[in-house]
């Protein structure tokens, strides 16, 4: 599970502007891919060098450039004084603990989201950043690492299916911010199966381990909030923002792409109310349980108590006690004490305590 506050001491003090990777510590070559497209032609492929993808930038062909690592930085400067980006927005790239949040330059958009992925084994979310610059021609997203999130828009490109093909870079960026947001119906759905097990198996068998789990759930219900919730206003600035980049047939599919947004908070927050009810069902299981156990014996040390009188009665050393010479006492004193114990179990099942 990541940090919920994540180490950034090595950026203190350094000037507006510095790029300084804030991550985890990656040792893997960065990985750079080209899209490069329009609706007749298609050519993908991937570079070694970030300077081979530079002479796309004027043609006027639709270029999809993805970055999947971002621990070395002087490939984002590269880029940076190539494609005219400000300093500040090539430190929030590096700076991985970003709000998502939009920006808008004039001559090219900011956009910072958050991927998550789940892994099935340990039954844990990661949250990494995504940013994209999108321009008039081109668009360049950048990932902390490689993913498959993008796969389908890829297979679109590839195919020629649908729009992305036919129309410019603010559709393509859509594209890309649509397969982010699908992509949490996935999440939401692995985490609604989890969270139905663990509702089964509290209510047959409320074990300590239970309420470990769904602290777990809880604290990946928070990452997974803190992510989506400002995707709302991130799509809506984009919807409804000025910029010439993104045009009025696009924005159709951005207020679409917001509609799906609210639908992934609100079930987030169905979520975590869920989560929360856990733990008020999981003290009241261990308190019925406790009760029960309390219930049963109490139950036997009522039964006792009259038979321990008797048995105490009977237990007195004293020496004229009219029945302690009778032939039949012994098997009268049972009979006695089955009785009473005979009565007090009826009782008790009359009463439905029992």
């Amino acid at each position: 599970m990541p940090k919920i506050i994540q180490k950034t001491s090595n950026k203190a003090g350094l000037s507006p502007g510095t790029i300084v990777y804030v991550g985890k510590k990656k040792t893997k070559k960065v990985k750079i891919e080209l899209i490069d497209f329009n609706e007749s032609q298609f050519q993908e492929k991937e570079i070694e060098n970030i300077e081979d993808c530079f002479p796309f930038k004027d043609t006027p062909t639709i270029t999809w450039i993805n970055i999947s690592g971002l621990h070395q930085t002087e490939i984002l400067e590269k880029i940076g004084k190539q494609f005219g980006v400000h300093p500040l927005v090539l430190e929030d790239i590096v700076h991985t603990t970003q709000r998502p949040k939009t920006e808008d330059f004039e001559s090219y958009l900011f956009v910072v989201l958050k991927r998550i992925d789940y892994n099935d084994k340990i039954k844990e979310i990661n949250v990494e950043q995504l940013s994209m610059i999108i321009g008039s021609n081109f668009v360049i997203s950048f990932q902390e690492t490689e993913g498959n999130v993008f796969n389908p828009v890829r297979q679109r490109i590839r195919n020629g299916k649908g729009k992305t093909r036919k129309l410019g870079s603010d559709y393509l960026a859509y594209s890309l911010i649509d397969a982010v947001v699908d992509n949490y119906f996935i999440i939401l759905e692995k985490l609604g199966g989890e969270i139905e097990e663990i509702e089964e198996e509290l209510i047959q068998n409320p074990k300590p381990e239970i309420l470990n789990a769904v602290h777990r759930l809880k604290r990946q219900l928070i990452f997974l909030r803190k992510s989506v919730w400002p995707l709302r206003e991130v799509i809506s600035n984009l919807q409804r923002g000025e910029s010439k980049l993104i045009k009025k047939t696009t924005g159709i599919y951005l207020r679409d792409v917001y509609d799906h947004t609210i639908q992934v908070i609100d079930t987030v927050e169905t979520f975590r109310d869920m989560t929360s009810g856990m733990l008020d069902v999981y003290l009241s299981s261990v308190s019925n349980k406790m009760n029960e156990v309390m219930k049963v014996l109490t139950i036997i040390a009522t039964i006792f108590i009259p038979m321990t009188f008797v048995a105490g009665m009977y237990g007195m050393n004293f020496e004229f006690m009219p029945e302690l010479k009778w032939e039949w006492s012994y098997p009268l004193v049972w009979l006695t004490v089955i009785i009473i114990a005979g009565s007090m179990l009826l009782y008790f099942r009359r009463k439905k305590w029992i």
